[in-house]
């Protein structure tokens, strides 16, 4: 990966993002169409919600515009551009000359402070025990299953608070007193309470999974349950309650006993989710690393490296090419190329797989990067669709290609 175009891209997708003041459309967001909205009897049909909803993630052409789907802030892709903005400043502290790419350590604590507090006023309102997020639009995962806009999950609750827990250690760090960080911190560490009382829990013969949502359903998910973990791993970092280390660890007991011999995890536990992709394995592992270094539980390790193991010789080509699944290769999320710099970063294993990230770096620019900036949403065999996303596909890779450079040497190693 070579430095100057890793921080170009950077550099290019944050100016596009900051121009768009971090408000776009998601793949999910077909039913907040004006259109849509305006004729009832679609609007009480759960058939044509599904289907709206199917049209516009599927459509390779982006209608939204025509539709009058409005361009909207969504709270989990205000954490991960929150999350990489903490890291641009860690960044740009132990390499000034960087700033003329990214700006003064100044202007990016602004910026930290700036989302922070957009984040707290997106938080999802209701009877709930803690903090907790969810989505800008209606979300139907099944015919008789409906997300109403707003209903708090534990994925983007996860993304959420850590993002604010990462912008009160920057500011800790950097010695600026010039904000209230210990709201953020404050506000974060509540969404323990919603993850511990407003969750279901799935109870396996072992352990327990936590729900997606406090909705009745979708308590099968392994990276789900997982998030919760990690979680309430960082609320005991900062509290001790052993109350967050003990469910965390029920919900990682349940986990890694559903892990494969091989090392693979399918998504989840129901027969119609029983296939095995590239990023949601990289959840399972990122989440297991936060608890192991949050908690000093160190019992799951195996797991972790068996994990790793399956994944980097998976669901990666010789040449770069991500697969989507671990027979198949398409179609090819931007979550499949760039959930493997987290990984590598959160593992330590940046350095041992220099040759692969630069390969499937080189593959994500030249098959999924646009030169106004933006990346696109996904490739098949035979068609790209380049809709701009800001949720799915912008803010997941400002956040994720920011980790490489924080590694010092490795940032040595790309220089040209």
């Amino acid at each position: 990966m070579e430095q100057l175009n890793l921080i170009d891209s950077i550099k290019r997708l944050m100016r596009y993002c900051e121009n768009e003041h971090f408000k776009g459309w998601d793949p999910y967001d077909g039913l907040n169409s004006k259109v849509f909205q305006a004729i009832p009897f679609l609007k009480r049909s759960a058939l044509c919600r599904l289907a709206v909803i199917q049209f516009f993630k599927r459509c390779s052409v982006n209608l939204r515009r025509i539709a009058l789907v409005p361009k909207e802030y969504n709270a989990k892709g205000i954490g991960l551009f929150l999350q990489g903005y903490c890291n641009l400043v860690r960044i740009v502290n132990k390499n000034q000359e960087l700033e003329i790419e990214f700006g003064t350590k100044e202007s990016l604590l602004d910026k930290v402070n700036e989302l922070a507090e957009l984040l707290i006023s997106l938080q999802s309102k209701g009877d709930y025990h803690g903090s907790c997020w969810g989505y800008n639009f209606d979300w139907q995962a099944r015919r008789l299953f409906v997300f109403p806009k707003g209903t708090p999950t534990v994925v983007a609750t996860t993304f959420c608070a850590t993002a604010l827990f990462d912008a009160y250690e920057i500011m800790c760090e950097m010695q600026c007193s010039k904000y209230d960080c210990t709201k953020w911190r404050d506000v974060a560490l509540t969404s323990a309470e919603f993850v511990l009382y407003d969750l279901h829990r799935h109870q396996c013969d072992e352990g327990f999974l936590f729900s997606y949502s406090p909705l009745q359903g979708n308590d099968t998910v392994y990276n789900a349950s997982l998030l919760g973990s990690k979680l309430l791993s960082y609320c005991y970092h900062y509290t001790e309650n052993e109350d967050y280390k003990n469910a965390a660890r029920e919900s990682v007991i349940a986990c890694c006993n559903a892990q494969k011999s091989d090392g693979s995890w399918v998504y989840g536990m129901l027969p119609v989710q029983s296939w095995i992709d590239s990023f949601h394995t990289g959840y399972n592992l990122e989440a297991l690393q936060s608890y192991e270094k949050l908690t000093g539980d160190t019992s799951f390790h195996g797991c972790i490296e068996k994990g790793f193991d399956f994944y980097i010789h998976n669901f990666f080509e010789l040449d770069g090419t991500p697969k989507y699944y671990h027979n198949q290769t398409y179609p090819i999320d931007i979550h499949c190329p760039g959930e493997l710099f987290v990984v590598l970063s959160r593992l330590h294993k940046l350095d041992e797989y220099k040759d692969i990230a630069d390969k499937v770096f080189a593959w994500t620019i030249k098959n999924m990067w646009d030169r106004n900036g933006y990346f696109y949403y996904q490739k098949k065999k035979n068609l790209i669709t380049k809709i701009s996303y800001m949720r799915w596909s912008n803010a997941f890779m400002f956040n994720i290609l920011s980790f490489p450079l924080l590694n010092n040497e490795y940032l040595r190693k790309s220089c040209i």
